[in-house]
């Protein structure tokens, strides 16, 4: 059955082509069930002004969603609003993974080296009971709680494993990374999500 994925990206990806090859895949397959996702972006609608808008139209995108993509270009791990994604896709349960897709030609025919991972600059920290995260964002040189989802850092959640209760962990460590091009994307996305 087809999943319906969220995808977080940095806009200048669309701009670029490349975001919009992972996203639009799809269309050269026989049917959607046959690539494995539905999208459920919202930057095309996000014309919207204003902090609040803009987390209600996150929200509201990654609401019905059953997993999260990151598109990862050269910028997308300083993007305020993919941070955003994120972790409002960690609290919600997403499973999420990261497509490197700078290997992915642009409209100009051009690739470019790896960006950064943008989950090497978020934690989360577990309580020792397993039923408290805590989420942090690399920011200014040193951690700092991540307080952008409302207002707090910390939520009750689901108990966890043993052996990640009472630790923090980047969240690179907890998220599987592929890259688009040598990974076979085209082929593999409906296994990663």
């Amino acid at each position: 059955m087809a999943k319906r994925v969220f995808f977080s990206f940095h806009y200048q990806d669309v701009i670029d082509f490349r975001a919009n090859v992972v996203r639009n895949h799809w269309l050269t397959k026989p049917d959607r069930e046959s690539a494995g996702f539905f999208d459920a972006s919202i930057w095309e609608n996000a014309r919207k002004t204003g902090d609040i808008a803009l987390k209600r139209l996150i929200n509201s995108g990654i609401t019905g969603t059953s997993s999260t993509c990151v598109l990862i270009g050269s910028s997308t791990y300083l993007r305020r609003w993919v941070r955003y994604e994120i972790m409002k896709s960690f609290k919600k349960g997403n499973p999420i993974c990261g497509v490197h897709i700078n290997s992915i030609k642009c409209k100009n025919q051009q690739v470019k080296s790896q960006g950064n991972n943008p989950f090497d600059y978020l934690g989360v920290q577990f309580s020792e009971s397993g039923l408290t995260v805590t989420m942090y964002e690399w920011k200014n040189g040193q951690w700092q709680l991540y307080e952008e989802i409302d207002g707090s850092a910390s939520y009750r959640c689901n108990p966890v494993n043993q052996q990640l209760r009472g630790s923090f962990y980047q969240m690179s460590k907890l998220k599987l990374i592929h890259d688009w091009t040598i990974d076979d994307g085209y082929n593999n996305f409906s296994k990663w999500v």
